[in-house]
């Protein structure tokens, strides 16, 4: 059976806007991989960055097929510093706008012009992906009980932190822009899932204005899902991190990862 073609360069940008790289935090994403390229609408995005976080598949044979660019961590060092090592190569690569899409297919692509259109705009330096946005949404997708009603309860404590009225703090469809990469010392952030909730706080300790737009997600067999062990470890870790912004703003107990 014939193979599709692979476009011998990514598709440009719309003509006269900034720079955009889409980043895929890659682990063990073979079997999802090209599925989720295939469904990037072209003309929104200059480049595409996977880093493999030392899979044990062949998730970095598959996307050098597709001509994308291929990072691959010779140690696995979690979501996080997968994260790190994504945003340092799409900001070493010019990129005025940086999308964070997850490779195995439960976030969906064709919303990527919504997700950047606000950077673009100037009315937000980071954008969420929310699946609370619209009622019943998470439900639709797929997104067990025990994560919607955990979602709530922490994007609530959040919320009161902050102070902020965010729908969703959990997603992880995200939409940079390159000042606020520059902004966010996140070099300093954990290199676990907790990664994405400190990145929040930090944007709202920075000042730097956040959108979200409504996304529906895909929960299947071949996307990758925090378990409920590792979800109780991601929830202490959220609300320990709330705590400590708290001390910071407090002038308690002063944190690197809220200083410049």
């Amino acid at each position: 059976m014939s193979q599709p073609s692979v476009p011998d360069s990514p598709p440009a940008a719309e003509p006269g806007k900034e720079k955009v790289v889409v980043v895929m935090p890659a682990y063990n994403a073979a079997r999802t991989i090209e599925d989720t390229f295939r469904a990037i609408p072209e003309g929104f995005y200059d480049e595409i960055v996977v880093v493999d976080d030392h899979s044990g598949d062949d998730t970095s044979a598959r996307a050098r097929a597709l001509n994308l660019k291929v990072i691959r961590h010779p140690h696995n060092v979690g979501y996080g510093g997968n994260q790190k090592t994504c945003y340092m190569e799409a900001l070493r690569s010019g990129a005025a706008i940086v999308v964070m899409l997850h490779p195995d297919g439960q976030y969906d692509p064709s919303i990527i012009p919504e997700m950047i259109r606000p950077i673009r705009e100037g009315r937000a330096d980071m954008v969420l992906g929310s699946r609370m946005l619209t009622p019943g949404g998470a439900k639709r997708g797929g997104m067990p009980l025990w994560k919607r009603v955990a979602n709530r309860f922490l994007t609530s404590v959040e919320n009161l932190a902050m102070g902020r009225q965010f729908a969703e703090c959990h997603t992880g469809y995200r939409a940079y822009s390159r000042h606020f990469l520059e902004t966010v010392p996140f070099l300093r952030n954990a290199n676990g899932f907790v990664f994405d909730t400190e990145v929040i706080f930090q944007a709202v300790n920075f000042e730097l204005p956040v959108v979200e737009v409504p996304v529906e997600s895909r929960y299947f067999e071949d996307a990758s899902s925090v378990g409920f062990r590792q979800g109780v470890v991601y929830g202490l870790g959220t609300l320990w991190t709330a705590l400590r912004y708290r001390l910071h703003r407090w002038g308690l107990a002063p944190s690197d990862k809220f200083r410049r």
